[in-house]
């Protein structure tokens, strides 16, 4: 892919993330941090040359397999919330890489991000796209995310990408003290975006916003 291709012409130019950026204050996203790090990442380049002139509408789009690249601002909600403020989180546990879009934003907020995805097909993809952008703090690995990464817990910060019914437990007790865990949950239609905070052995719960994610599967695929 050439650097023309990665910077963007026309629909896909620099100006038009600008106008995605504004769109996204005006809907409530407060953290210059993010705002700034989803200004610079080219979201076109994460999804098929078909689809690149639809890649700065605020909307979520195929990406194969019944799965989708995160709308924009959900994106950023997730990221904003995950941060709570803070400038740089440390590391993170990223539950379905995907396109690798929110795994690029979050890989220029921490100084290092775990990322599962459970078909298979998407990491080679994904490797590519963050080596070119440069983001060699992604280490990725096909695996069930239901059981997160064990073996690099605990974590400072978890986000899960798709929608499980029920929170899995395995996740929570990778959450480092204090750390908070966002994730959508719940049965379609009826999904809430939660942000989870572990003091001790207690989490707390904090509901945000109603959303629609693909479904959390168990397992893997290829």
């Amino acid at each position: 892919m050439s650097v023309v291709n990665i910077q963007g012409i026309g629909m896909t130019s620099q100006r038009t993330r600008d106008r995605l950026i504004e769109r996204l204050r005006a809907k409530g996203i407060k953290d210059e941090n993010v705002l700034e790090v989803m200004r610079n990442t080219p979201r076109h380049i994460f999804m098929d040359e078909a689809l690149a002139s639809r890649a700065y509408e605020d909307t979520a789009l195929p990406i194969g397999s019944g799965q989708t690249i995160s709308q924009p601002y959900i994106v950023a909600r997730m990221t904003e919330v995950l941060l709570a403020g803070e400038k740089r989180l440390g590391k993170v546990l990223e539950i379905g890489t995907g396109s690798a879009y929110q795994t690029a934003i979050l890989a220029q907020l921490a100084d290092q991000v775990f990322s599962i995805e459970r078909i298979q097909h998407f990491i080679p993809r994904a490797k590519k796209i963050l080596a070119m952008l440069e983001l060699r703090n992604v280490n990725l690995k096909h695996y069930d995310g239901y059981k997160g990464w064990a073996s690099f817990a605990p974590y400072d910060a978890i986000i899960v990408t798709a929608a499980p019914d029920e929170v899995p437990p395995e996740l929570l007790h990778q959450l480092a003290e204090g750390a908070r865990l966002v994730i959508p949950s719940g049965e379609q239609g009826q999904q809430q975006l939660l942000c989870i905070t572990r003091e001790g052995d207690d989490f707390i719960r904090q509901n945000l916003d109603m959303v629609s994610f693909v479904p959390l599967v168990k397992g893997t695929r290829l």
